[in-house]
């Protein structure tokens, strides 16, 4: 499988990815390199060849109240109620080759050994049927609208349940 730990030394191509894949969500790179440092077991990249297709960055949360965009987190709450996907970002070339699935998949096994119930995230440019192809359900949280605008007009808060035993 291409998908492996992130390190430091990638950080420079991650923001590459980033503001390649993610125009309308553009995030500094001191967002990204507080995640390595707070969770390196929830940072990925997708490499093939040598070179960085993907990246994928998680950690554990607090269910309903998603992190602002280009923000940092300071700290990883101890009494977090969610495993949150941040982001699984693919270069176009990366697409439709079962990259995202064999994530999610990664991300559901680390979640249930790391004792979450579920996995959470913002569907953004319009990803929300791909997540529902991964077993997500869009969760209504009264109160979360106007942040979620932040993430753009299409943001819905996904989640799926992470069951006690996986294949």
């Amino acid at each position: 499988m291409p998908w492996r730990p992130m390190t430091a030394q990638d950080l420079a191509q991650v923001q590459i990815l980033a503001d390649t894949i993610h125009l309308d969500h553009p995030e500094d790179r001191h967002v990204f390199e507080e995640r390595l440092r707070l969770y390196p077991q929830g940072c990925l990249a997708l490499e093939e060849s040598g070179h960085l297709l993907g990246y994928a960055l998680t950690h554990p949360w607090h269910f309903g109240t998603p992190p602002p965009l280009n923000s940092r987190l300071g700290h990883i709450p101890g009494d977090a109620t969610t495993y949150y996907v941040h982001d699984v970002a693919l270069l176009p070339s990366a697409r439709g080759k079962g990259h995202a699935g064999q994530v999610g998949e990664r991300l559901l096994h680390h979640a249930r050994d790391a004792g979450f119930d579920t996995l959470s995230l913002v569907a953004v440019n319009n990803s929300q049927a791909f997540w529902e192809r991964l077993g997500f359900h869009v969760r209504n949280i009264p109160g979360l609208e106007a942040k979620l605008l932040t993430y753009g007009p299409d943001a819905v808060l996904m989640a799926r349940e992470v069951p006690r035993a996986l294949a």
